[in-house]
This record gives structure tokens, C-alpha cells and sequence, in this order.
């Protein structure tokens, strides 16, 4: 279990994909990013990416600087290995708030 403190998770995923779509992708983005056992004080924060391309680079930037996420890939059709959604592991909101900071929250 991770120390209690002050955490966020985040997922992003790509926003205008069918209901049923983007809660498959954030239940996978939120499972394999979570280590788990987390305290109940743990916010979940959902971002919406325009387009894959803003996902792919976010990737790159959490890739660079280190920091743990789950970067969802659809296999079948008709998306076919696009970037669906990006959990971060749940940290402390100031470690990944430059990164997220350019996305609107899901609606």
C-alpha cells in the first residue's frame, strides 16, 4: 500500500469514442496504472485528449520524465493499435501537473 498523502490519478483518454468504449478504456487505463490498496483520500481525475496525436505526445513527455503510466492500445477493429487512454500512476498532483494541465476534464 502506498504511504497516505495526498494522491491523484489521472486517465486521459480520447474523447468522442462510443459510451461503452471509453469506460473500457478507462477501466483498463485506471486498473494497470493503479499499484493498488490506495487510501480512500485518493482523487481520480478523468482528462479528455482531442486526438490521439495529444495522447501520443503526452506518452513521449511521461516516457522522458520518467513517470509511471499505462498507455492503453486497442488491437481490434476498427481501431486497430490506436492509443485509446493514458492512466498515470496515482502521485502527487505537482509531478505530473505541467503534463496534464492542457487537457479538460471529460464531459
Amino acid at each position: 500500500m502506498l504511504p497516505v498523502r495526498d494522491l491523484t490519478h489521472y486517465c486521459v483518454v480520447l474523447e468522442g469514442l462510443p459510451l461503452g468504449v471509453t469506460g473500457a478504456q478507462l477501466v483498463h487505463a485506471a486498473g494497470e496504472s493503479s499499484p493498488g490498496g490506495l487510501p480512500p483520500e485518493t482523487r481520480a481525475v478523468v482528462l479528455a485528449a482531442k486526438s490521439e496525436l495529444q495522447l501520443l505526445q503526452l506518452e513521449m513527455r511521461l516516457i522522458a520524465k520518467n513517470i509511471p503510466h499505462a498507455a492503453i492500445r486497442e488491437p481490434d477493429a476498427p481501431w486497430c493499435g490506436q492509443l485509446m487512454a493514458i492512466g498515470i500512476a496515482p502521485c502527487d498532483r505537482s509531478l505530473v501537473k505541467k503534463e496534464v494541465s492542457n487537457f479538460p476534464l471529460l464531459k
